[in-house]
Protein backbone atom coordinates (compact mmCIF):
# COMPACT_ATOMS: atom_id res chain seq x y z
CA UNK A 1 0.00 0.00 0.00
CA UNK A 2 1.24 3.43 -0.92
CA UNK A 3 0.80 6.37 1.46
CA UNK A 4 1.07 9.93 0.17
CA UNK A 5 0.91 13.15 2.15
CA UNK A 6 -2.09 15.44 1.55
CA UNK A 7 -1.86 17.98 -1.23
CA UNK A 8 -3.93 20.85 -2.56
CA UNK A 9 -5.61 20.33 -5.90
CA UNK A 10 -5.59 22.96 -8.63
CA UNK A 11 -7.76 21.63 -11.43
CA UNK A 12 -8.09 23.14 -14.88
CA UNK A 13 -10.12 22.39 -17.99
CA UNK A 14 -6.87 21.37 -19.69
CA UNK A 15 -6.25 18.81 -16.97
CA UNK A 16 -9.71 17.33 -17.44
CA UNK A 17 -9.11 16.98 -21.16
CA UNK A 18 -5.75 15.33 -20.51
CA UNK A 19 -7.43 12.74 -18.31
CA UNK A 20 -9.87 11.84 -21.08
CA UNK A 21 -7.03 11.41 -23.58
CA UNK A 22 -5.02 9.16 -21.27
CA UNK A 23 -8.02 6.99 -20.39
CA UNK A 24 -9.07 6.60 -24.00
CA UNK A 25 -5.68 6.05 -25.57
CA UNK A 26 -3.70 4.23 -22.90
CA UNK A 27 -6.40 2.68 -20.71
CA UNK A 28 -4.60 3.70 -17.49
CA UNK A 29 -6.60 3.09 -14.35
CA UNK A 30 -4.32 3.57 -11.32
CA UNK A 31 -3.31 6.87 -9.82
CA UNK A 32 0.34 5.84 -10.07
CA UNK A 33 -0.18 4.99 -13.74
CA UNK A 34 -1.69 8.42 -14.31
CA UNK A 35 1.37 10.08 -12.83
CA UNK A 36 3.65 7.93 -14.99
CA UNK A 37 1.70 9.08 -18.05
CA UNK A 38 2.53 12.70 -17.26
CA UNK A 39 -0.53 13.77 -15.26
CA UNK A 40 0.21 15.94 -12.25
CA UNK A 41 -1.14 15.20 -8.79
CA UNK A 42 -3.53 18.11 -9.35
CA UNK A 43 -5.50 15.96 -11.79
CA UNK A 44 -5.93 12.87 -9.63
CA UNK A 45 -9.55 13.54 -8.64
CA UNK A 46 -10.49 14.08 -12.27
CA UNK A 47 -8.60 10.94 -13.26
CA UNK A 48 -10.52 8.88 -10.72
CA UNK A 49 -13.82 10.39 -11.87
CA UNK A 50 -12.95 9.33 -15.41
CA UNK A 51 -12.08 5.85 -14.17
CA UNK A 52 -15.38 5.47 -12.30
CA UNK A 53 -17.36 6.83 -15.28
CA UNK A 54 -16.34 3.68 -17.16
CA UNK A 55 -18.70 1.68 -14.94
CA UNK A 56 -21.66 2.63 -17.13
CA UNK A 57 -20.31 0.42 -19.92
CA UNK A 58 -19.65 -2.64 -17.75
CA UNK A 59 -21.60 -5.87 -17.43
CA UNK A 60 -21.15 -7.17 -13.89
CA UNK A 61 -22.59 -8.39 -10.61
CA UNK A 62 -21.15 -6.87 -7.43
CA UNK A 63 -21.88 -7.72 -3.82
CA UNK A 64 -21.18 -5.15 -1.09
CA UNK A 65 -21.05 -5.35 2.66
CA UNK A 66 -22.75 -2.35 4.23
CA UNK A 67 -22.45 -0.73 7.63
CA UNK A 68 -23.82 -3.07 10.28
CA UNK A 69 -22.88 -6.20 8.31
CA UNK A 70 -25.81 -6.19 5.88
CA UNK A 71 -25.29 -6.87 2.18
CA UNK A 72 -26.42 -5.36 -1.10
CA UNK A 73 -26.07 -6.42 -4.74
CA UNK A 74 -25.65 -4.39 -7.91
CA UNK A 75 -26.30 -6.16 -11.23
CA UNK A 76 -25.71 -4.37 -14.52
CA UNK A 77 -26.03 -5.49 -18.14
CA UNK A 78 -25.87 -3.93 -21.60
CA UNK A 79 -27.92 -4.12 -24.82
CA UNK A 80 -30.29 -3.06 -23.47
CA UNK A 81 -28.67 -1.13 -20.65
CA UNK A 82 -30.21 -2.00 -17.29
CA UNK A 83 -29.19 -2.01 -13.64
CA UNK A 84 -30.66 -3.65 -10.55
CA UNK A 85 -29.92 -2.56 -6.98
CA UNK A 86 -30.99 -4.97 -4.24
CA UNK A 87 -30.45 -3.68 -0.72
CA UNK A 88 -31.90 -4.12 2.79
CA UNK A 89 -35.42 -2.71 2.76
CA UNK A 90 -35.95 -2.54 -0.98
CA UNK A 91 -34.66 -2.59 -4.52
CA UNK A 92 -34.47 -0.43 -7.63
CA UNK A 93 -34.59 -1.66 -11.23
CA UNK A 94 -33.55 0.79 -13.94
CA UNK A 95 -34.53 -0.47 -17.39
CA UNK A 96 -35.32 0.97 -20.82
CA UNK A 97 -38.97 -0.01 -20.32
CA UNK A 98 -39.27 1.77 -16.98
CA UNK A 99 -37.88 2.15 -13.47
CA UNK A 100 -39.24 -0.03 -10.68
CA UNK A 101 -38.74 1.00 -7.06
CA UNK A 102 -39.69 -1.43 -4.31
CA UNK A 103 -39.88 -1.33 -0.53
CA UNK A 104 -39.71 -4.31 1.79
CA UNK A 105 -37.66 -7.49 1.74
CA UNK A 106 -39.84 -10.60 1.59
CA UNK A 107 -43.12 -8.85 0.72
CA UNK A 108 -42.19 -6.29 -1.92
CA UNK A 109 -44.43 -3.37 -2.80
CA UNK A 110 -43.25 -1.82 -6.05
CA UNK A 111 -44.07 1.16 -8.24
CA UNK A 112 -43.13 1.19 -11.92
CA UNK A 113 -42.59 4.56 -13.59
CA UNK A 114 -41.31 5.82 -16.92
CA UNK A 115 -37.55 5.32 -17.45
CA UNK A 116 -35.35 8.07 -16.05
CA UNK A 117 -31.61 8.77 -15.93
CA UNK A 118 -29.73 7.09 -13.06
CA UNK A 119 -30.07 9.12 -9.91
CA UNK A 120 -27.01 10.97 -8.61
CA UNK A 121 -28.42 10.98 -5.06
CA UNK A 122 -28.14 8.18 -2.48
CA UNK A 123 -30.91 5.61 -2.71
CA UNK A 124 -33.86 6.54 -0.53
CA UNK A 125 -34.05 4.40 2.58
CA UNK A 126 -30.68 2.75 1.96
CA UNK A 127 -27.03 3.26 2.85
CA UNK A 128 -25.96 1.83 -0.51
CA UNK A 129 -24.12 4.43 -2.58
CA UNK A 130 -24.59 3.92 -6.32
CA UNK A 131 -21.70 4.52 -8.73
CA UNK A 132 -23.64 7.50 -10.12
CA UNK A 133 -23.92 9.08 -6.66
CA UNK A 134 -20.20 8.53 -6.01
CA UNK A 135 -19.35 9.96 -9.42
CA UNK A 136 -21.42 13.08 -8.73
CA UNK A 137 -19.40 13.66 -5.55
CA UNK A 138 -16.13 13.20 -7.43
CA UNK A 139 -17.13 15.53 -10.26
CA UNK A 140 -17.96 18.26 -7.76
CA UNK A 141 -14.73 17.67 -5.85
CA UNK A 142 -12.73 17.94 -9.08
CA UNK A 143 -13.88 21.55 -9.45
CA UNK A 144 -12.94 22.52 -5.88
CA UNK A 145 -9.48 24.09 -5.84
CA UNK A 146 -9.20 23.81 -2.04
CA UNK A 147 -10.01 20.12 -1.66
CA UNK A 148 -7.50 17.98 0.22
CA UNK A 149 -6.85 14.46 -1.11
CA UNK A 150 -4.74 11.48 -0.05
CA UNK A 151 -4.36 8.70 -2.67
CA UNK A 152 -3.45 5.08 -2.00
CA UNK A 153 -3.75 1.64 -3.57
CA UNK A 154 -5.39 -1.45 -2.13
CA UNK A 155 -6.90 -4.82 -3.02
CA UNK A 156 -10.66 -5.32 -2.69
CA UNK A 157 -12.34 -8.68 -3.31
CA UNK A 158 -9.13 -9.83 -4.96
CA UNK A 159 -9.02 -6.89 -7.38
CA UNK A 160 -6.60 -3.99 -7.48
CA UNK A 161 -8.21 -0.65 -6.69
CA UNK A 162 -7.05 2.95 -6.47
CA UNK A 163 -8.44 5.11 -3.69
CA UNK A 164 -8.81 8.73 -2.61
CA UNK A 165 -9.60 10.11 0.82
CA UNK A 166 -11.05 13.60 0.35
CA UNK A 167 -11.53 16.43 2.84
CA UNK A 168 -12.77 20.02 2.73
CA UNK A 169 -15.01 19.40 -0.29
CA UNK A 170 -17.47 22.21 -0.98
CA UNK A 171 -20.81 21.88 -2.74
CA UNK A 172 -21.45 18.21 -1.91
CA UNK A 173 -23.72 16.52 0.68
CA UNK A 174 -20.59 15.57 2.62
CA UNK A 175 -17.37 17.55 2.98
CA UNK A 176 -15.31 14.45 3.74
CA UNK A 177 -15.48 11.05 2.06
CA UNK A 178 -13.32 8.24 0.76
CA UNK A 179 -13.76 5.80 -2.10
CA UNK A 180 -11.92 3.19 -4.12
CA UNK A 181 -12.39 2.24 -7.77
CA UNK A 182 -11.26 -1.05 -9.29
CA UNK A 183 -9.18 -1.31 -12.45
CA UNK A 184 -12.35 -2.26 -14.34
CA UNK A 185 -14.06 0.95 -13.24
CA UNK A 186 -16.40 -0.53 -10.63
CA UNK A 187 -16.98 1.15 -7.29
CA UNK A 188 -14.87 -0.77 -4.79
CA UNK A 189 -15.72 1.02 -1.56
CA UNK A 190 -17.19 4.19 -0.12
CA UNK A 191 -17.19 5.82 3.31
CA UNK A 192 -18.79 9.09 4.36
CA UNK A 193 -21.51 10.71 6.43
CA UNK A 194 -24.46 12.19 4.53
CA UNK A 195 -27.31 14.03 6.29
CA UNK A 196 -26.13 12.62 9.61
CA UNK A 197 -26.18 9.01 8.40
CA UNK A 198 -23.02 6.93 8.10
CA UNK A 199 -22.40 5.26 4.73
CA UNK A 200 -19.88 2.43 4.60
CA UNK A 201 -19.67 -0.20 1.88
CA UNK A 202 -16.99 -2.51 0.58
CA UNK A 203 -16.94 -4.86 -2.39
CA UNK A 204 -16.87 -8.51 -1.29
CA UNK A 205 -17.51 -10.29 -4.60
CA UNK A 206 -17.36 -9.30 -8.28
CA UNK A 207 -18.24 -11.14 -11.49
CA UNK A 208 -17.93 -9.75 -14.99
CA UNK A 209 -21.31 -11.18 -15.96
CA UNK A 210 -24.93 -10.53 -15.08
CA UNK A 211 -27.64 -13.13 -14.69
CA UNK A 212 -30.92 -12.16 -16.42
CA UNK A 213 -32.68 -13.33 -13.26
CA UNK A 214 -31.08 -10.43 -11.43
CA UNK A 215 -33.61 -8.10 -13.06
CA UNK A 216 -36.69 -10.17 -12.20
CA UNK A 217 -39.07 -9.45 -9.36
CA UNK A 218 -40.41 -12.31 -7.24
CA UNK A 219 -43.89 -13.50 -8.20
CA UNK A 220 -45.19 -12.31 -4.83
CA UNK A 221 -44.24 -8.69 -5.47
CA UNK A 222 -47.14 -6.23 -5.63
CA UNK A 223 -46.51 -3.92 -8.58
CA UNK A 224 -48.34 -0.67 -9.31
CA UNK A 225 -47.73 0.43 -12.90
CA UNK A 226 -47.71 4.22 -13.26
CA UNK A 227 -45.94 4.36 -16.60
CA UNK A 228 -47.33 6.41 -19.45
CA UNK A 229 -48.84 4.57 -22.41
CA UNK A 230 -45.58 5.03 -24.33
CA UNK A 231 -43.73 2.52 -22.15
CA UNK A 232 -46.48 0.04 -21.32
Amino acid sequence: MVSVVPFRLRLTATGLASVAVVLGAAGCTGLDQASAAGLSQDDMVSEMAGQLARVTGLTYTATYQLAGGETATVTQAQKPARTAYVYPGGRLLEQTTGNTRCTGDAALKCTRTDPAPPTAAPLTGSTLITPEAALALLNTASLDQEVEAVPHDTTIAGRHATCLDLKQVDGTPTAEFGLCVTNEGALGSFTGTIAGERFEQALTAYQDKASPAGFDLPASAQVTDRRSQTFR
